[in-house]
């Protein structure tokens, strides 16, 4: 019954945010700054506002290389929100293990980012800046993601166990991988299921509610 409730309430407030959104978009700068402080969703008393879901549909569409219009803000909005939730209760997470990140650890993730998504730095921070979005956005989320991923290796790295079956079966299928290359993502297999299982923990604990 409480999931029940959980999801009525969320199915509102989409809508309410849609309306929002559409306001955002077609808006001066005077009505923008209404919109900025107005409280989406608290997630264990951690808030998220209606500005923040919506640079964050801005940020992915520019990173996907998605031109908006309403129709994509509706199929995004949900993973959008959701996506935010997962990262309030990731960072309490973080947090909590005092998980720290280096500059230089930092600087190598964001260039493996952009290299692995085939995106063109440059032209990302061009696009952000003509969108009004802080590159301190994406840093956030790339933080966030980094941290994330070492709290996951120093908690269940040690437990991970790769056979030589998931080995060869990957090469098998990718006859151009290096062995180390075929351990490293059966072990990543393992760490991203721990991950979703982790999450999935959390998030039974969470108390979400959508405004």
């Amino acid at each position: 019954m409480r999931n029940l409730y959980k999801y009525f309430f969320k199915i509102i407030f989409l809508i309410h945010l849609l309306f929002f959104n559409s306001i955002y978009f077609l808006s001066s700068s005077s009505a923008e700054n209404k919109i900025e402080h107005k409280i989406a969703v608290l997630v264990n008393e951690n808030v998220i506002t209606s500005y923040d879901i919506i640079q964050r549909l801005k940020l992915t569409a520019i990173l996907q290389g998605i031109n908006l219009n309403v129709q994509d803000n509706q199929l995004m909005l949900n993973n959008i929100v959701d996506e935010l939730i997962h990262e309030k209760v990731k960072i309490e997470k973080i947090n909590e293990y005092k998980i720290k990140v280096e500059d230089k650890e930092y600087l190598e993730f964001e260039a493996n980012f952009f290299e692995r998504n085939n995106i063109d730095k440059t032209n990302v921070l061009l696009l952000l800046e003509e969108n009004s979005i802080s590159y301190q956005e994406l840093k956030n989320l790339l933080i966030m993601e980094l941290s994330w991923g070492k709290l996951i290796s120093g908690l269940y790295l040690r437990l991970t166990s790769v056979s030589e079956l998931e080995i060869n079966e990957i090469i098998s299928k990718n006859p151009n991988i290096t062995y180390e290359q075929a351990t490293n993502l059966v072990t990543q297999r393992q760490l991203d299921l721990q991950s979703s299982k982790l999450l999935r923990d959390i998030m039974n604990e969470a108390t979400v509610e959508y405004r």
